[in-house]
């Protein structure tokens, strides 16, 4: 966010208070993610810090965190019924409520982070997303993106289709649908039991992250083969904004709270980036036995035909979810050619040399 219009909208916040607009406006805020999440735990403390900076007080903002609230996945209803007006986490958790809601995080096979930004801003996927939460009540505001996801880790190495029928893999939401489509068997431990049920054999694979997140948990340690990534070329998180709630804020603070979770979407993407480089020559480092794999063209080819015929089925029972598939692979078309012959190609040529 340019530093000269932060200093206009705190003069604006200043104006209106000397002029005895001095209403304190008192928000709750829930997240998603424990304030120990690397990066994303911070997010709330720092939206909450420039909010009421830029605002001169003028709006409050308590934060509570599932240690508290006790429901992470609850942030969709948090927010539609007002319980909390703001809700802070990543749509696609809602897809067992309403299947569109994952396109506004990450598609399997679709967008990266710059092409999704780009169709979420200026090709139409806004406006998409509004017609997807208007209904629910909620306004919502950009959090910031993971990047993209690693395909996860992997005791077995997967050399075949074949290998991956009968698999167990913890991974969660559409992800999890289309590898069970393949033969797969999903399971849905809780975080604090993957590490050991990894080791134990419980379960063969888990996809989580990327190196940043990962390596606290430590699954580098018991399965060597870490794959790349196809079912989150990018993570947008979001910020549910009750719609009764953002309406009570005058017009000044309305401009303060879209500059503030703008400032801090940007910086949870150089974040994250820094974050994964820093931790990615750590675990290499310590652990030189991890290998590296991308999955084989079959298996890839595989798990697209999966994809694509999933949500073809869904597109046939709801138009919107069609319209916001074909709005993305529309874009996707257009914005690969530019992805392949400028960041693509500038790192295969460095590569080559």
């Amino acid at each position: 966010m340019n530093k000269f219009l932060l200093a206009s909208l705190g003069l604006a916040a200043l104006a209106c208070a000397a002029m005895g607009d001095d209403k304190v406006y008192k928000l709750k805020l829930a997240s998603s993610w424990e304030s120990t999440m690397p990066v994303l735990g911070d997010v709330p403390k720092e939206l909450k810090e420039k909010v009421e900076k830029m605002s001169n007080g003028r709006i409050e903002i308590r934060i509570d965190y599932p240690s508290k609230h006790k429901s992470p996945f609850a942030m969709l209803d948090f927010a539609k019924s007002g319980q909390y007006d703001i809700g802070y986490t990543a749509s696609y958790y809602y897809k067992g409520k309403d299947p569109k809601t994952m396109f506004f995080t990450a598609t399997p096979f679709m967008m990266n982070t710059d092409e999704q930004t780009a169709w979420y801003e200026f090709g139409g996927g806004k406006e998409l997303e509004a017609k997807v939460f208007d209904p629910y009540n909620i306004k919502i505001f950009r959090a910031g993106n993971t990047g993209m996801q690693m395909g996860g880790w992997f005791k077995k190495e997967i050399k075949s289709v074949d290998d991956i029928k009968g698999l167990k893999i913890r991974i969660p939401g559409f992800g999890g649908e289309i590898y069970a489509k393949l033969g797969a068997n999903i399971n849905t431990i809780p975080t604090g039991e993957l590490y050991m049920a990894l080791e134990m054999g419980t379960i063969d694979a888990v996809e989580w992250v990327s190196p940043a997140y990962d390596m606290a948990l430590g699954f580098h340690k018991v399965a060597k083969y870490y794959y790349t990534g196809w079912q989150e070329p990018d993570g947008e998180t979001q910020f549910f904004f009750n719609k009764n709630a953002y309406e009570k804020l005058p017009d000044d603070l309305k401009a303060i709270f879209e500059a503030a979770a703008a400032e801090v979407a940007r910086d949870v993407n150089t974040k994250v980036f820094y974050a994964n480089v820093e931790y990615w020559d750590k675990m290499k480092a310590e652990y030189p036995d991890i290998q590296v794999k991308s999955f084989p063209p079959e298996v890839i080819a595989a798990l697209k035909k999966a994809t694509n015929e999933l949500l073809d089925e869904e597109s046939a029972k709801d138009p919107l979810f069609k319209e916001i598939v074909e709005s993305q692979r529309a874009f996707l078309k257009k914005a690969r050619e530019w992805t392949k012959i400028s960041d693509y190609a500038y790192i295969k040529t460095n590569e080559e040399k």
